[in-house]
């Protein structure tokens, strides 16, 4: 059966689901070494959950920062060593504790990894989850809630370890619980994070970090990473064409491009993702009673906590500021030429038509709007606008998003992607995917950060695809780019 077409709407076959606003924050940190404390603490700290509800001390398995469940501090409120606190993961904690920048918690076992709910340890209550090889496959829910918290701006740090490491003989290890978060969840199952993890079991080998003077994970505040070990581990294979912001950082030794990464990072939504594919940098060597560890975290083969604690900055957006100096002074303003398209496509380069007054799907204010989709048959249309992001700014991309659906299916046959792409026409990240399953009432607010982009000139685009039935309308109106 063939899908209605754009002319004229279908509104009785719209489907209303609870809309959706995105966005991200960058706090900046204060910029200190490994273990030293800050002269100022972070006015607002950084929380970060680690995760213990999936068999994370299985077997001989002692991921944990303190035994003390969820707050660390009831081990200890003023740790200054790693044996202040309890568990393999506690140099880890300790060094980010000493820091004051930032708020720890740990989700125990037994608990329920959700977004959006009343719970403490709710992901919509902190920056960072650390998901520390886990052994026990997340549930549907689990999953939905680990997805929309990276899609929202969260931060997610996974851990692997080797292929066949089942430490609770439940079937699954790391490696399975990792692809199966990202091969099967309801949000974005079409390789979202650019990367998949290899049924590898590497013996023993010191990857080493690419050469990049610019990145936040090797450049951080902790210290400078030179590389890793691995003692039993796997790697990931990058998928650029799927997710363009992937990005190896550390190679299995013979390896490099889209093979052999052993520590890699993406982006999703709004969100940021590290991987890391051995547990044994993170094992500071000391535990629960009877755990058979191994000192990682502190072997001179590897620059492990630095890598680590790094990464744990990038994902909380908590970059240093380096000579922590004041910030490039900016002049407020918005960017974007014809923001709410009442001078029709001026200021924009799009596919003919799709700026429009069509009454069968009205602005949110004024008379025009852009208007992606609603064909009901295969068709792809664009809506671009380069713009410059002055160097030293904070900058944010806001929209008021429709979307209404003439599909009944929980399969995403129609999509809008909302992508940055420099002056080559290379995407440099995708913001966010969306899908005829957001279809909603009303106009949804969608916020970006875009701050990474400063200095930069850019091109803003928003690609809508649809399949060869069914409509899926995408509206758009009231954009804004703001520095300031």
């Amino acid at each position: 059966m063939l899908g209605t077409s754009r002319f004229p709407r279908p509104r009785s076959r719209r489907r209303i689901i609870g809309g959706l606003a995105l966005s991200a924050t960058l706090i900046a940190g204060t910029a200190i070494q490994a273990g030293a404390a800050p002269a100022v603490a972070a006015a607002t700290p950084h929380r970060v959950l680690f995760d213990n509800s999936k068999a994370e001390t299985a077997g001989n398995a002692d991921w944990i920062i303190s035994t003390s469940q969820p707050d660390p501090l009831g081990e200890n409120p003023s740790p200054q060593s790693e044996d202040d606190w309890t568990g393999a993961l506690s140099s880890w904690g300790v060094a980010l504790q000493k820091t004051g920048n930032y708020a720890l918690k740990t989700l125990p076992s037994g608990g329920t990894i959700t977004y959006g709910t009343s719970s403490a340890t709710d992901l919509k209550n902190f920056d960072t989850f650390v998901m520390p090889e886990p052994n026990v496959l997340l549930s549907a829910a689990e999953k939905t809630a680990v997805m929309q918290f990276v899609k929202n701006g969260g931060g997610l740090f996974l851990i692997s370890d080797h292929t066949g490491s089942d430490r609770n003989n439940d079937g699954a290890d790391a490696v399975k619980v990792i692809n199966d978060l990202m091969s099967n969840n309801s949000v974005d199952s079409t390789d979202p994070f650019g990367f998949s993890v290899d049924s590898l079991n590497i013996g023993t080998d010191n990857p080493r970090a690419i050469a990049d003077s610019a990145d936040p994970v090797l450049n951080g505040s902790f210290g400078k990473v030179t590389g890793s070990i691995i003692r039993n581990g796997t790697t990931v294979t990058l998928k650029p064409s799927d997710n363009p912001a992937v990005k190896g950082l550390v190679y299995r030794t013979g390896s490099s491009g889209n093979t052999g990464a052993f520590f890699a990072t993406s982006t999703f939504g709004s969100g940021r993702v590290a991987f890391w594919g051995d547990s044994s940098p993170i094992d500071d060597g000391t535990g629960q009673s009877g755990n058979t560890l191994y000192d990682g975290w502190n072997d001179p083969a590897g620059t492990d906590a630095a890598l680590a604690l790094n990464a744990t900055e990038w994902l909380s957006g908590a970059a240093g500021s380096g000579d922590g100096g004041d910030p490039t002074p900016c002049t407020a303003a918005q960017l974007l030429a014809n923001p709410g398209f009442e001078s029709g496509s001026s200021g924009w380069t799009a596919t003919s038509g799709i700026i429009n007054t069509s009454s069968g799907e009205p602005a949110r204010t004024g008379a025009y709007k852009a208007w992606l989709g609603g064909r009901g048959s295969a068709h792809t249309d664009t809506l671009a606008q380069t713009v410059t992001i002055p160097a030293g700014c904070a900058a944010s991309l806001a929209f008021q998003l429709h979307i209404d659906t003439a599909e009944t299916s929980s399969t995403a046959y129609d999509t809008l992607k909302v992508q940055v792409l420099n002056g080559s026409g290379t995407v440099l990240g995708t913001l966010a995917t969306y899908s005829n399953v957001d279809a909603a009432s009303g106009y949804a607010p969608r916020t970006f950060d875009l701050g990474a982009y400063a200095g930069q000139t850019v091109t803003l685009k928003f690609t809508a695809t649809e399949g060869s039935k069914l409509q899926t309308s995408f509206v758009i109106d009231d954009t804004a780019l703001t520095v300031g």
